[in-house]
């Protein structure tokens, strides 16, 4: 049973749940949480799961919940996962903490596109199933809110150091996202009074006193002027100690923050810098666009003027040729499972290249020593290879690897050399791609 990919290869915003209810953990199992998955069923709007994965994946039923359930207990903790087969995309853990710990039903989700909760009908079942759960399991806090603004915010530590964010929790209202769920305790620090008197589309007191606040009627438009506008006088009257204007000025940098940028990349690496915003977490990727327009891939340098090219020094030039295809062959056999392209030696197969190294991180995650070892060679031959077969070049050997040249046309490229200053760091792998010394080479080969 295969599921949706939620966090694919271009992620995007989503709406985003984090609730923390209390639970009676000597009560019968399935009686207790029972309430939780009626109200999941009754209000899940057109992105109900229909996949439980516990050691295994089921047809969601309450049957495969005790299941899963069962089969991932482990210590004071047991928890399983809830998924999609179509689209829209879910990816939602459901967990219980149980004694020693203190008993803690933890549920993360996540519902993607964001766009699906533009409905109001649909964000009224989404609030009346949270409200459902806090009424059956009292919080400390829950939130909903997009969940790239959350990003921006420092969820759940704001900014505090680990021993003070695990001291003091939800002891005051750091934020207040669309949906917000406030704990007895945390209500009555803020005054029980102030927090009913919240200027929001919902406020409404839980029987357990928990308070349940909506502060606009669709999700989807939090970034919108009028939606800040609520969220900041929410904020604002729940923590008077903050001035209105700093926090609506805050609320506004962010949702220009996350505003659409339009890519305007240098045409020799565009395709592979949409691979790499395409692959940054959706809460960055406007601004790493922002910054991609603005940067310009240097001009290459590891290249001679052809009546300056260092002659041959080898006593066998058809075996330096085939050292050279041998050292390519490496690259070939260390990336072919994942860049199955590397075969072609094309310049599309060097842009696939310099993705695979950006994404891996690989100056930084393999041994420096095996890089200049094995990668810098590797990559070297590799693309002179490439500008041998694509651009009509021809190796003029050296016993020195950084001084074997490629020449094509009026200029001798130095391909070993362009390896080297590629795998000194993940911005190297842009600054020097395989791809931008290829654009260029073939340009100047008349």
């Amino acid at each position: 049973m295969k599921v949706l990919e939620f966090h694919g290869e271009k992620d995007e915003d989503c709406l985003w749940l984090s609730f923390e209810g209390a639970f009676d953990p000597w009560a019968a199992r399935q009686s207790e949480l029972e309430p939780f998955f009626r109200a999941l069923e009754a209000h899940a709007d057109g992105w109900m799961p229909d996949v439980a994965e516990g050691k295994r994946r089921r047809k969601y039923a309450h049957a495969a919940i005790w299941k899963a359930l069962e089969e991932k207990h482990s210590g004071a903790r047991t928890s399983f996962g809830l998924y999609r087969t179509k689209w829209p995309a879910l990816d939602m853990s459901f967990g219980l903490w149980l004694p020693p710990e203190p008993p803690t039903l933890d549920v993360w989700l996540n519902v993607k596109p964001l766009s699906l909760f533009a409905d109001a009908e649909r964000c009224r079942h989404f609030v009346e199933m949270v409200r459902a759960w806090a009424c059956q399991y009292p919080v400390s806090h829950a939130l909903a809110h997009s969940a790239d603004d959350v990003a921006l915010t420092g969820f759940p530590d704001f900014g505090r150091d680990k021993e003070t964010w695990y001291r003091d929790g939800f002891d005051k209202v750091y934020e207040v996202g669309w949906l917000n769920v406030f704990g007895p305790r945390l209500v009555e620090t803020v005054g029980r009074e102030r927090v009913l008197s919240t200027p929001a589309w919902r406020v409404e007191e839980l029987p357990n006193g928990c308070v349940l606040l909506v502060t606009w009627p669709t999700a989807a438009d939090f970034a919108s002027d009028e939606a800040r506008l609520a969220q900041a006088r929410a904020h604002a009257h729940l923590r008077p100690d903050l001035d209105f204007e700093t926090v609506l000025r805050t609320l506004r940098e962010r949702s220009a923050t996350l505003a659409p940028v339009e890519p305007r990349f240098h045409p020799d690496v565009a395709p592979l810098l949409t691979r790499v915003v395409d692959r940054t977490a959706s809460y960055e990727r406007q601004r790493t666009i922002s910054g991609l327009n603005a940067w310009q891939p240097p001009e290459p340098e590891e290249w001679r003027p052809a009546d300056a090219a260092l002659p041959p020094d080898v006593d066998d030039l058809a075996r330096a040729l085939e050292h050279y295809g041998t050292l390519a062959e490496h690259l070939v056999a260390l990336l072919h499972t994942k860049v199955p392209s590397v075969f072609d030696e094309t310049p599309e197969s060097l842009t696939d290249v310099d993705f695979y190294f950006w994404r891996e991180n690989f100056p930084r995650s393999r041994l420096r020593e095996n890089i200049e070892a094995y990668a810098v060679p590797a990559i070297g031959a590799y693309l002179g290879e490439v500008l041998v077969r694509n651009l009509g070049g021809r190796w003029i050997p050296r016993q020195k690897l950084e001084e074997a040249q490629v020449r094509v046309g009026s200029r001798v490229w130095l391909p070993f050399v362009r390896a080297r200053h590629y795998m000194a760091s993940r911005q190297a792998l842009l600054d020097y791609s395989l791809t931008r010394l290829y654009r260029v080479a073939a340009r100047h080969r008349a």
